[in-house]
């Protein structure tokens, strides 16, 4: 099956995820070996200026006096003998060839002397270069590492653990000051969570008992053979309406509480959800003439099943429910692919417009603008499965197909 693309409207992915590891770290320019380059590379700039200028003064010391000190006028009956002239020991020497070749080597033995002190003058600058960059590389991570203790804390807060906090000591410069200013800020955060958090409960609690209490109620008064046509008819459709009005409060809850990260993750095999997708399903299907089929592979992932068991479940039933009349189909597959496991379930059903399938996300949003009134639900099954997917690092997509359905794809990592 071909790779769906990311819908227009779906978020950037980021081009680092702190929680993967770079294969080549030395590779990845980071501050730290930014500041190494820096430090080292004006060290390797001053030593080789610095060489330069001692080169030069040597240089000209050395050829400061160009010609000999002495001269030989007369080497009558003289022997000379040298290591490092040996053109004077062959004798047979005109005086001024004797001259010129004394000069000769002593010019020699001034290059000598200058190779030699810039061969081991570079030498010794490259000894102290490689010196400089370690000393920098380690002088730039201890200046760096209260970057690396936020690193860390924003990392435990992607996990849904506000409570970390930084708690940077040290002098009161601006590292300090960024630390505090983010500890400040999770603070708050933590402080809206919980409001949110224990809002949720409340409403939990306070929109489930009456709903309850008047489906009780209404089941009663249903109960009565002797109860008029009429106050039947308008007791089941109350009770319609009441069970609606559930299956909203429970579907906004679980929207609400499924937009946080999973902090307690356990192994959860796709494979495993969406057979029991299908099997809560497969009544509905059968009566529609719906055929379910598809092969499902073992895809574990980490995460909480009740929730990713949500997710299917809404796919398959949307697969059903927005199929055509005869000779429908729904394909559920489940397999791991480029390291990840993937969930998609296609189906035969109306022509859907591309620019169409980003609103399919929104909550109480269907096809062709479809909101409120419908009897295939309350349209928040797709905003539930996109918040879920979120919540456990995944993402969702669909894909109009060929022929009319869609295609929708989860990726989740393993």
């Amino acid at each position: 099956m071909a790779t769906t693309p990311a819908p227009p409207g779906a978020p950037p992915k980021p081009t680092w995820d702190p929680r993967s590891a770079t294969p080549l770290p030395w590779l990845r320019p980071t501050i730290r070996i930014r500041l190494t380059l820096l430090y080292g590379g004006m060290f390797l700039i001053a030593g080789i200026l610095l060489l330069s200028i001692i080169y030069l003064l040597a240089a000209q010391a050395v050829r400061t006096g160009n010609e000999p000190l002495y001269k030989i006028v007369d080497f009558t009956d003289l022997k000379v003998s040298s290591s490092t002239c040996p053109v004077v020991d062959n004798g047979g020497l005109s005086l001024s060839d004797f001259n010129a070749a004394i000069s000769d080597c002593m010019d020699h033995q001034r290059k000598v002397a200058l190779d030699n002190l810039l061969s081991r003058s570079l030498l010794a600058l490259l000894g102290l270069a490689v010196i400089a960059f370690a000393f920098g590389y380690a002088m730039a991570g201890r200046v760096l590492s209260p970057l690396g203790r936020i690193t860390r804390t924003a990392r435990a807060v992607a996990g849904s653990d506000l409570s970390r906090r930084i708690e940077l000591d040290g002098p009161d410069d601006e590292l300090k000051e960024l630390a505090d200013t983010f500890d400040d800020m999770l603070e708050r955060l933590q402080r809206a969570f919980t409001a949110q958090q224990r809002f949720v409960g409340n409403a939990s609690h306070e929109l489930r008992t009456p709903l309850a209490i008047n489906r009780t109620l209404l089941e009663v008064h249903l109960s009565d053979p002797g109860a008029p046509v009429e106050l039947q008819q308008l007791g089941k459709t109350l009770l319609a309406t009441n069970e609606r009005s559930e299956q909203l409060v429970e579907g906004l809850l679980l929207l609400a509480r499924s937009d946080n990260q999973i902090v307690e993750r356990k192994p959860v095999d796709l494979a495993e959800v969406a057979g029991q997708a299908i099997d809560q399903v497969h009544a509905e299907a059968d009566t529609k003439g719906v055929e379910l089929r598809g092969t499902r592979e073992a895809a574990v992932v980490q995460g909480n099943g009740v929730l990713l068991e949500r997710i299917a479940l809404n796919l398959v039933q949307n697969a059903v429910r927005y199929n055509v009349a005869e000779q429908g189909w729904v394909e559920v597959t489940t397999a791991v692919e480029g390291g990840q496991a993937v969930l998609v379930v296609t189906n035969t059903g109306p022509v859907v417009p591309a620019y169409e399938v980003d609103n399919l996300f929104e909550p109480f949003r269907r096809l062709r603008t479809e909101r409120t009134g419908s009897d295939k639900g309350v349209g928040l099954g797709l905003s539930i499965a996109r918040s879920v997917a979120r919540a456990h690092g995944g993402h969702i997509y669909a894909q109009p197909r060929e022929g009319g359905g869609l295609v929708m794809r989860v990726t989740l990592p393993v």
